[in-house]
C-alpha cells in the first residue's frame, strides 16, 4: 500500500508543475541572465566577448546620475510609509464601520484610480500639472489671478514632490483595500466586549484592533516597499525622468542607460542591483514575519 505522500505526489506535480514552468522560464532564468549580462561589456548583438567582471558594478556605484536616483527611490520609500500608509489606515478606520452609510462609494472612490494603467495615470496627471491649460493652472487663476502657475514637471526642484503626489494618489486606494479587508476579519465580539469592560475607543483602537491588524499592516508595507524601487511607468510617462535626471528613479536609469544606449551589460548591472536590493528586503521581511508568528 501506498502511503499518502507518494500518493499526493504525482497530483502535486501535475498542479504545481505549469505554474514552475513558467516561473522558471520568466523569473529565474531572466534573473541568471542579468546576471551574466553584468560582467560582459556588450551591446545586445553578436556574442559576448569583452568579459569586464566587476568593472560595471563599478561604474555603477561611481555614477552621481545612479546615487541621485537610488536617493529618488529611497523618498519614494519614506513618504509610502509615512504618509500614504498611515492615511490609508485612517481612512479604512472610519470606512469599516458599519454605521457609515456610504463606505461602499468611498471605498469605489479611493480605489479607482488604482484601476487605471501606469501609462494612462502618468499621461493624465501631466495634463493636470501643465503650466498653460491644466487643472493647476485653473486652480492658480481662480485662487491668484494673474499668478502664472510654476511648471512642477519641468522644475528640477518640484517634479520629485509631483510625482509621490501622484504615486499617493493612485497606491492609496490599493492599500486602503488591504486594510479593510483585516479590519473585517478581526471578530466584532472581541471589540465589544472591551467596550463592556469599560475600554474607550483609543484604548480598543491601541490594544486591539491595531495588533490583530499587524500583520496586514506588514503585508501592505512590503507591498509598498518592493513597488517603490520597482517605480518606472508613472515615471516614464510623466517626463522619462526629467528635467537633468531629478525625477530619475533606478528602472529609469536602466532603460536609459542600458537599453536605450545598448549597454546591456551596464543594464544587467543594473537591473542586479535593483534585485538584489528587493531580495535582502523580502529576506529580512520573511524572518521578521515568521519571527512574530512564533511570538
Amino acid at each position: 500500500m501506498r502511503s499518502p505522500s507518494t500518493v499526493r505526489l504525482p497530483i502535486l506535480v501535475l498542479l504545481l508543475g505549469p505554474a514552475l514552468i513558467l516561473f522558471t522560464a520568466f523569473v529565474v532564468v531572466p534573473v541568471f541572465q542579468a546576471a551574466v549580462f553584468s560582467l560582459y561589456r556588450w551591446n545586445g548583438l553578436g556574442p559576448m566577448v569583452d568579459f569586464k567582471g566587476w568593472n560595471n558594478f563599478v561604474l555603477l556605484f561611481n555614477n552621481p546620475v545612479f546615487a541621485k536616483a537610488l536617493g529618488n527611490n529611497l523618498i519614494v520609500v519614506v513618504v509610502s510609509l509615512i504618509i500614504e500608509l498611515p492615511l490609508a489606515l485612517v481612512v479604512s478606520l472610519v470606512l469599516a464601520k458599519s454605521e457609515f452609510k456610504l463606505a461602499v462609494l468611498f471605498r469605489t472612490f479611493f480605489f479607482l484610480p488604482y484601476v487605471l494603467s501606469e501609462v494612462i495615470t502618468g499621461v493624465l496627471w501631466q495634463f493636470i500639472y501643465h503650466p498653460q491649460f491644466g487643472l493647476v493652472k485653473a486652480t492658480y487663476e481662480a485662487v491668484l489671478p494673474g499668478v502664472q502657475p510654476p511648471a512642477l514637471l519641468g522644475t528640477p526642484d518640484t517634479v520629485l514632490g509631483a510625482i509621490l503626489v501622484v504615486v499617493i494618489w493612485k497606491y492609496f486606494g490599493f492599500h486602503m483595500s488591504i486594510l479593510i479587508a483585516g479590519l473585517q476579519d478581526i471578530p466584532a465580539e472581541v471589540q465589544e466586549a472591551a467596550r463592556i469592560d469599560g475600554a474607550s475607543d483609543g484604548q480598543t483602537l491601541r490594544s486591539i484592533v491595531l495588533p490583530l491588524l499587524k500583520p496586514t499592516i506588514l503585508i501592505s508595507v512590503f507591498f509598498s516597499v518592493v513597488g517603490s524601487f520597482q517605480l518606472f511607468d508613472v515615471v516614464w510617462a510623466m517626463g522619462k525622468g526629467d528635467p537633468v535626471n531629478a525625477g530619475e528613479t533606478m528602472v529609469t536609469f536602466l532603460y536609459k542607460f542600458g537599453i536605450q544606449r545598448l549597454n546591456i551589460g551596464f543594464g544587467g548591472a543594473v537591473a542586479v542591483t535593483i534585485f538584489a536590493i528587493c531580495l535582502v528586503f523580502s529576506l529580512v521581511y520573511s524572518w521578521y514575519t515568521a519571527r512574530e508568528e512564533r511570538k
